[in-house]
């Protein structure tokens, strides 16, 4: 004989007997749903902590709690948080593959040699994590004349090379001499001098990533980054005023695509020259 009430009346989800459990659907963007109980149908634009939300033809948009009571294609379901999309590999501001929890390495006695402080901030943006990946440490002369008196003090070897990263190192100028007698030197076998062209390491930002056109042209007459900000309209009356500017240019790089190629590739050499085995 069938006993229609069951033989466990106390027995757990007698209430949910024969009945179907609504789907569980997660809410991706462009679902179509409707929501139980009114007339309000809506796609679904973005999920915001616990909540959906839906936007309907008149584009107008609503905020509802995740959960059930809701229908898609007349079908109860019980709307889900989409699942996080698996993360690709990340790269670096120097366009490397980043390496997850990876600790900073010992700093090598090879290090990298700046002329100023803006010239270092600027590398440490960049390159920054490649360089503590590999345990290079970026140091700064306050000019290229006394690169070779800082190489006297501690003389490098093969064991500890030195790069060096100078201003406007064109053909003729006074950068280009120092460089040159210094690579003829004692210390040349082990030492990499490389440069850019331009009068400061500011112009090694594109005008693109600044929203200009080009950087302006300065008189001799005028000290450069006093002439940049007057043409650009910043204050240029004192050194707090040329910090802020530089601030504002460090400021707008974010990758090596905001730096000029005439940079990019010296400083790569650099990293390379050092790390050697």
């Amino acid at each position: 004989m069938d006993d229609r009430y069951g033989t466990d009346v106390l027995a757990r989800g007698w209430r949910d007997a024969g009945r179907v459990k609504p789907a569980q659907v997660a809410a991706s963007v462009d679902l179509v749903v409707e929501v139980a109980g009114t007339d309000f149908v809506g796609a679904v634009t973005r999920v915001e902590g616990m909540n959906v939300e839906l936007e309907d033809r008149f584009r107008k948009r609503r905020l509802f709690p995740l959960g059930g009571g809701f229908l898609v294609d007349g079908k109860p379901v019980v709307l889900t948080a989409p699942a996080a999309a698996a993360k690709g590999r990340t790269r670096t501001a120097s366009g490397s593959f980043a390496v997850d929890d990876q600790r900073a390495r010992t700093a090598r006695a090879s290090r990298i040699f700046v002329e100023g402080k803006h010239d270092a901030e600027l590398v440490e943006k960049v390159w920054g994590a490649d360089l503590r990946a590999e345990g290079v440490v970026v140091e700064f002369l306050e000019g290229v004349d006394l690169l070779e008196q800082t190489l006297d003090a501690e003389p490098p070897t093969a064991e500890r090379r030195y790069g060096v990263l100078v201003d406007h190192l064109v053909p003729g100028s006074k950068e280009s001499r120092i460089a040159e007698k210094i690579a003829r030197g004692r210390h040349g076998a082990h030492v990499r001098i490389v440069g850019h062209p331009f009068v400061d390491v500011w112009q090694c930002v594109t005008p693109r990533a600044l929203g200009i056109a080009d950087w302006p042209e300065v008189p001799r007459s005028i000290e450069w980054k006093v002439g940049v900000c007057r043409a650009l309209g910043w204050p240029a009356e004192e050194q707090a005023d040329l910090a802020r500017a530089w601030q504002h240019i460090l400021s707008r790089v974010t990758t090596f695509r905001d730096l000029e190629p005439a940079l990019l590739g010296r400083v790569e050499e650099l990293i390379d020259f050092v790390t050697v085995p």
